[in-house]
């Protein structure tokens, strides 16, 4: 269980970096309630899945699935510009999560 909220709160990494810009500097009202909800919820399943992983797994897991999902998202909605190079480097991050997950020993 610890692992699929691990998971949710790196999805809930990528809603609330995203909504943080969207926010422009806290200016705009419901990206910043979005970047809020989602913030406290994504720090509050991270807190909770490191009561059974490791911290550096936990953290590196959470950070690699909200880093992967920001950059992706912004490159489908054209935020950021796509390149091969930035996919090819997504699909390496997620293979270093996807590694943690299968040499963990939680």
């Amino acid at each position: 269980m610890s692992w699929v909220i691990l998971i949710v709160s790196g999805v809930l990494e990528a809603v609330w970096a995203t909504a943080l810009g969207k926010s422009e500097g806290f200016t705009k009202l419901w990206p910043t309630v979005v970047f809020g909800v989602a913030l406290v919820a994504s720090m509050g399943g991270l807190a909770w899945a490191m009561r059974d992983i490791s911290t550096g797994t936990a953290y590196a897991v959470w950070v690699g699935i909200g880093a992967s999902l920001t950059v992706a998202y912004a490159m489908i909605t054209g935020a950021e510009a796509f390149s091969i190079v930035k996919l090819l480097l997504i699909l390496g991050l997620v293979g270093c999560v996807v590694g943690l997950k299968l040499v963990g020993h939680e």
